[in-house]
């Protein structure tokens, strides 16, 4: 197994042979490099450079031919296809304030964040479908499942839904936070991690501790 090289965004497969990584120039850091680094070759693609080092925030997909970055400066995302070596977008359109949350393995559907909303492009057909007033946290290997955190506070804190039937899933009603890669596979797990003492019971130390969400 490849270790990457310290890079501040960082986005790997599950092979682990090529990554996805950013690398930056001067003292201090003024320019960035999106690259796919291939471990076991030891060679670099370059995927798009940047004039500045705001976080791009690279993911690659599992067959290791899509790569979602973005413009963090113009606030834009794009996705790069390594068969051309052409990158598309900006998806969003002429939107501007884009954030990428994260690619799916399958490279299927990107997740971004647009003002208030989630937004779910869709590679095969360009469409976006709105998942509207949350914000998406992570998706599924396959792209079939959104994990979000609502903005209203009154709610759940963390809620996995199923992107083709629109029905929900609670995981987590106490205050949680998850990264990208938290949803298993179809959804069935979703890790998270929360200092709230009554998750478990008997948990009181009150300390951040990470679960597991089985949903069957």
């Amino acid at each position: 197994m490849c270790s990457p090289p310290l890079s501040p965004d960082v986005g790997g497969v599950a092979d682990g042979r090529y990554i996805a990584q950013v690398a930056t120039f001067s003292r201090p850091p003024s320019q960035q490099r999106i690259e796919v680094w291939d471990c076991r070759a030891d060679t670099t693609e370059t995927v798009a450079e940047f004039d500045h080092t705001i976080s791009a925030r690279p993911s690659i997909s599992g067959d290791d031919r899509f790569v979602a970055y973005q413009d963090g400066q113009a606030e834009d995302v794009f996705v790069w296809d390594r068969t051309d070596d052409t990158s598309a977008g900006p998806i969003e359109g002429p939107s501007k304030a884009a954030t990428l949350v994260q690619l799916s393995k399958d490279g299927s559907k990107v997740v971004y964040l647009l003002g208030s909303d989630t937004y779910l492009h869709d590679e095969s057909s360009g469409t976006d479908q709105l998942v509207p007033n949350v914000r998406g946290v992570a998706i599924d290997p396959t792209g079939h499942y959104l994990l979000y955190a609502p903005h209203d506070t009154n709610g759940p804190s963390l809620t996995l839904r199923d992107l083709e039937t629109g029905t929900d899933e609670i995981v987590s009603n106490q205050p949680a936070s998850a990264g990208t890669d938290a949803v298993s596979t179809g959804g069935r797990d979703v890790v998270f991690h929360s200092t709230a003492d009554d998750i478990v019971p008997g948990d009181t130390n009150g300390k951040s501790d990470v679960f597991i969400r089985r949903f069957y």
